[in-house]
């Protein structure tokens, strides 16, 4: 068995790989800057104008029913997309109604189809006339963002919201250090007054919808990752309802292939699915206390291309979902499992990195017409059954001596790959 590979991790009998409970929230991930099109001044459609052209993304701004149609069809309950300060205030204390109306009906249209929305309230984008000021190495950044946070939340309080007020703190800032938005020496300040933001925002959310579960997403980065958790989490713990986590991908001894991260060949890294079931424990021996939400998981294409290595869509969340499930087993409080993501989407300055369940060639398709990848099938049987097949075997065996694992991983024999 899989689980005697492990020093410290019970050997299970296939068999007793728990299944998800029922209450378990499945998901769907997107933001809207990527995925919207449209869109109005910020500071992405700044830096968009130096690399592959944002055009109008998926278009999502005008064909939302039809894409929280197909989540639905999926049957997941959660539906995370990003409300966007640029689009909610393009100007400094105007609202734009229009657009206010846009997230009014797509909340509604989200919670009448039987999902419950995970708004996130920064997702590394912010107006125009902010980045005029500045950006988030000014402070009053922080006091103008939870105005829009107060006005967001008093709109939709009481709707069984999932709040995340930032996400990936550590690559927001990275971005507005490598994109230009600020020098070397501004990185403190835009820590601090993310902070701040985030400690004011979740005791507002409270105040204002008392029942809501709040957190600050985390990015999951290998050997850099106690770096990325100083940029908001390791000062925020006490002010976070779950544990959200971000994985993508993991390192070992002879799989250094996350590197391509670094030049944006996310294609190029190859998967380390047990990475997660060691993240997962990890985050949870920190803060028993939380239940842990995985809010983002997903494998890119090169676009749209099948992989050089073979493995597919299906393999890789069907992987990534059975160390969930052993996660679960060996005592994790697992909240949720949202896949990142829906459609394709600009994947922060190119759109040849495709991430989706269904595909959408913004570059040759003026249609944008969505195709579904052979994980939309394989998804909703996952959740219809309440996990992975029984008996499964990960196609991507466990990596020895994996940096998530760390001294135990490195102290035991390769596994055979499963025939």
């Amino acid at each position: 068995m899989l689980g005697s590979l492990f020093l410290g991790v019970p050997a299970h009998a296939e068999s007793a790989v728990p299944r998800f409970p029922a209450d378990f929230l499945w998901g769907v991930s997107s933001s809207g800057f990527q995925s919207e099109g449209s869109f109005p001044d910020s500071n992405w459609t700044r830096y968009a104008a130096k690399k592959e052209p944002y055009r109008d993304s998926v278009d999502f701004r005008n064909r939302y029913p039809e894409d929280v149609e197909r989540a639905a069809g999926l049957g997941v309950g959660v539906f995370r997309t990003s409300i966007e300060w640029a689009r909610v205030e393009p100007k400094k204390g105007t609202w734009d109604w229009k657009e206010v109306a846009y997230y009014d009906d797509l909340v509604a249209q989200i919670r009448a189809r039987g999902m419950r929305p995970m708004l996130t309230l920064n997702h590394w984008v912010h107006p125009g006339w902010v980045q005029d000021r500045g950006g988030w190495r000014n402070a009053a950044t922080a006091d103008d963002w939870l105005r829009f946070v107060a006005f967001v939340v008093d709109r939709y309080k009481n709707m069984d919201v999932v709040w995340i007020t930032f996400n990936e703190a550590s690559q927001y800032i990275f971005h507005e250090l490598t994109d230009g938005g600020m020098s070397v020496f501004d990185v403190p300040k835009m820590r601090d007054n993310l902070v701040r933001a985030h400690r004011a925002a979740y005791d507002l959310i409270h105040a204002a919808d008392p029942g809501a579960m709040v957190s600050t997403n985390i990015a999951y980065g290998n050997v850099l990752n106690p770096l990325f958790d100083q940029a908001i989490f390791t000062k925020v713990t006490d002010k976070l309802d779950f544990i959200g986590v971000d994985y993508y991908y993991g390192a070992s001894v002879f799989n250094l292939s996350a590197v391509n991260a670094l030049t944006g060949a996310y294609w190029k890294i190859k998967a380390e699915p047990e990475g997660l079931y060691y993240v997962l424990r990890e985050y949870q021996r920190r803060l028993p206390h939380l239940p842990v939400f995985v809010v983002e998981a997903g494998m890119p294409t090169d676009d749209g291309k099948p992989r050089a290595d073979g493995y597919t869509r299906t393999d890789h969340l069907r992987d990534h979902l059975y160390w969930v499930q052993r996660a679960i087993g060996d005592g994790v409080k697992m909240m949720g499992f949202n896949y990142w993501s829906l459609t394709d989407n600009y994947e922060w300055g190119s759109y040849r990195p495709r991430f989706g369940l269904y595909t959408v060639d913004v570059a040759s398709d003026p249609s944008l017409k969505r195709v579904p990848t052979d994980a939309v099938a394989s998804y909703r049987r996952v959740i219809a059954e309440r996990g992975v097949p029984s008996g499964y075997r990960p196609v991507i065996p466990p990596a020895w001596c994996s940096w998530e694992g760390a001294l135990p991983s490195c102290l035991q024999t390769l596994p055979t790959p499963p025939a």
